[in-house]
């Protein structure tokens, strides 16, 4: 991995995590000091943010981290739910028996009583991570990628509402069965029901969110 490839995922990862809030602002010095890396990797790392839309440039005024847009959450699971089903049917014909075996030992290590939030998302991540390895396509990995890190984004804005992160994992046993099977359209359409599945969740805590008396 190159070191401005290091930077992106590290600093994306602060803005996913919260470590850095939407709005803050952004100071590439700072960077290089908490991630021991120069300023090439840092600025090469956040021009890319940028593009992926995780970082807000304004001019004569800096750098901040994008706010998020609940209006635009149709926009980005309408995107998923058209994307990861194909790369799903694409694991069914090029994925192998040592993804599969992956897969289910992260399944079994989530299936731990008593795992918490933080840690199943982990989990769900890897799931997808290697449904999309086994796709066996760049252009589809790098943008699942980035699509995920924003849902993730908001699966840790709105942490204490989401319901029933453990379902969301266990959805993921059955997909690993219409993989194993080579059942490309039922893997297909269990990772659309899947991620559909998981927009409801964060849309019904958005709404908790905004009817709140605390809001605002």
């Amino acid at each position: 991995m190159s070191l401005s490839a290091r930077a992106y995922r590290e600093i994306r990862r602060m803005i996913v995590r919260l470590d850095l809030a939407p709005g803050a602002v952004i100071r590439d010095d700072e960077l290089q000091q908490r991630l021991g890396l120069g300023r090439t990797p840092i600025r090469e790392a956040l021009q890319r943010l940028e593009r992926d839309q995780f970082v807000t440039v304004i001019p004569r005024r800096g750098m901040y981290v994008s706010n998020i847009d609940v209006g635009e959450l149709a926009t980005l699971y309408e995107t998923r739910a058209i994307i990861e089903p194909y790369a799903a049917r694409l694991a069914c014909v090029r994925g192998t028996s040592t993804h599969w075996d992956r897969m289910r030992a992260a399944l079994d290590a989530a299936h731990v009583p008593g795992t918490p939030g933080g840690e199943l998302i982990e989990h769900d991540r890897t799931c997808h991570e290697i449904v999309w390895e086994a796709a066996d396509n760049r252009f589809l990995t790098d943008t699942l990628d980035m699509l995920y890190a924003q849902s993730d984004r908001l699966w840790h804005m709105y942490l204490a509402d989401v319901d029933d992160m453990a379902h969301a994992v266990d959805e993921h046993t059955q997909i690993l069965d219409a993989l194993v099977a080579g059942d490309g359209d039922r893997a297909a359409s269990l990772t659309e029901a899947h991620i559909r599945s998981f927009d409801a969740q964060i849309r019904n805590a958005v709404e908790r969110r905004l009817r709140s008396p605390l809001a605002g």
